[in-house]
């Protein structure tokens, strides 16, 4: 049990109706979760307005109500409590229910279109590097040390971030790196977090069809910067045309890293291939695993990162140079007769132009580029047709498949796509929408030498369709298809 005024005590409290001096036994934002002397939190979701269950969790047992709009009967025995934002008051109260966890780590948010998950990951495994006990809050898993709790989102919810935090902090965690994806941002999920620093690198198409126009997202991720107080860092893309637009105006200390630009942390590509890269960083050439020019900038940011934290710069490049990729970032997976398959995530037009153009630096020439690419259903409709014309220009075969079509039809989304494809093009393209099927008919049509790109699930291990996650990994697949292609 809590005292409701702790709860209350960095709130921005508009009015309160029955008595403050209670104690509340859990925080629920969710109506099903409610339980005999909860605070329930009457959120405005993107389909569901909690005020709507403020009856059904009083008949549940809650005693205090937060929201922003007071019922017209009120109870005698239920504190109501009305705040301007309901989901940042329930980050604040998430926070103190937990007992303010971040303020017990050494906490770093990574924003941006793409690169998140690589760089936050990169950041936890460097941290494991130098000894210290550490937590990851990312797309592909969450991390407490090295027990594995399996992320359902980009960045959790608000009660979800500080239950985490709390228990990385009773694991002995002093450092904990996460992602903040926009809409994290936007719904305040990671307010009342205390930072030692932000991270942003890069901003590119995506998302709109939450965000709706790119400056509304450009807000959502600068928002992460315009909220940190003056002790942390504010590290930047300074190479990305939008990277000195998130430190305008932050309070923290700015820096910025770069491949092209002038900037505090500073790189260079000198030789790259399909087992690595040598990156010159600040004046030392040191040979890395990660491959392509978007990794030298995840290297970089982590680079950057370790060294506003206090980190040893030759200490942070040994370490860097000994670590691999995140699950789903450039993985390689080899046929016996030497036909390189890749799998990425990626899943904007940025990330895919990103992917083959590394693809295209590291060829000779002389094999062929075959790419199998769809898009989500449910998500930002007009990337659809700028996908297909990226992997149609810088791929020698493209093959569009279903990716996780969620509720839409599979068939429409490749519709879609195949608008993108330039008149040009169209011999080279083929139609398959079963994946598994496109997966094989790549590698059926794959010569001694030729790179297979999959792109857009990563690290999944399912498709999603019609609300059903149906066991799926492009990886163990390509394998699969690899080792068919043997007998």
């Amino acid at each position: 049990m809590i005292g409701l005024n702790s709860l209350l005590r960095p709130l921005d409290i508009l009015q309160v109706a029955g008595d403050r001096d209670v104690s509340v036994s859990t925080i629920c934002f969710d109506s099903r979760k409610a339980t005999s002397q909860s605070l329930f939190v009457a959120a405005r979701g993107t389909q569901v307005d909690g005020h709507q269950f403020i009856a059904e969790v009083i008949e549940k047992g809650c005693t205090v109500i937060v929201c922003e709009e007071l019922p017209h009967h009120l109870l005698d025995e239920v504190t109501y409590v009305k705040v301007k934002n309901a989901s940042q008051a329930l980050a604040l109260m998430a926070s103190v229910y937990y007992g303010e966890p971040s303020k017990e780590l050494e906490l770093v948010a990574v924003t941006g279109t793409n690169g998140k998950t690589s760089v936050a990951t990169l950041l936890y495994k460097l941290f494991r590097e130098f000894g210290h006990h550490v937590g990851l809050l990312s797309t592909v898993n969450n991390i407490i040390n090295d027990e594995i709790i399996p992320s359902t989102h980009t960045t959790p919810d608000a009660l979800a971030i500080n239950e985490l935090l709390a228990k990385m902090v009773d694991a002995g965690c002093t450092y904990c790196f996460m992602e903040a994806s926009s809409h994290a941002i936007h719904q305040n999920r990671v307010a009342g977090l205390e930072f030692a620093g932000v991270v942003f690198t890069n901003i590119t198409h995506d998302h709109l069809d939450y965000h709706k126009t790119f400056e509304h997202y450009l807000k959502a991720k600068k928002k992460l910067f315009d909220d940190v107080n003056e002790t942390a860092f504010a590290l930047t893309n300074k190479d990305d045309k939008n990277g000195l637009v998130m430190l305008q105006n932050t309070k923290g200390t700015r820096y910025s890293y770069g491949l092209q630009s002038m900037a505090d942390f500073k790189g260079k590509i000198m030789e790259s291939d399909f087992s690595g890269m040598l990156l010159e960083v600040d004046g030392e050439q040191v040979w890395f695993k990660l491959v392509g020019r978007f990794n030298a900038y995840n290297l970089l940011a982590a680079y950057g990162t370790a060294f506003l934290l206090g980190k040893d710069k030759a200490d942070i490049l040994r370490f860097l140079s000994k670590l691999s990729s995140a699950k789903g970032r450039f993985d390689t997976v080899y046929s016996s007769d030497k036909i390189t398959g890749i799998i990425d995530y990626a899943h904007t037009p940025d990330a895919l132009q990103n992917v083959l153009q590394t693809v295209a630096d590291l060829r000779t020439g002389n094999e062929q580029v075959i790419t199998i690419v769809g898009c989500g259903g449910n998500r930002d409709a007009t990337k659809r047709p700028l996908m297909a014309k990226i992997a149609c220009e810088w791929s020698d075969k493209v093959i569009f498949t279903s990716d996780n079509p969620r509720f839409e039809n599979p068939e429409t989304i490749l519709d879609e796509m195949q608008q993108g494809v330039p008149a040009e093009h169209f011999k080279k393209t083929l139609r398959i929408g079963d994946r598994r099927e496109a997966l094989k008919a790549a590698v059926g049509m794959a010569q001694k030498g030729d790179i297979i790109l999959v792109a857009g699930k990563g690290h999944e291990t399912y498709q999603d369709i019609q609300g059903v996650k149906y066991p799926f990994d492009d990886r163990i697949v390509l394998e699969e298809m690899f080792q068919l292609l043997k007998k």
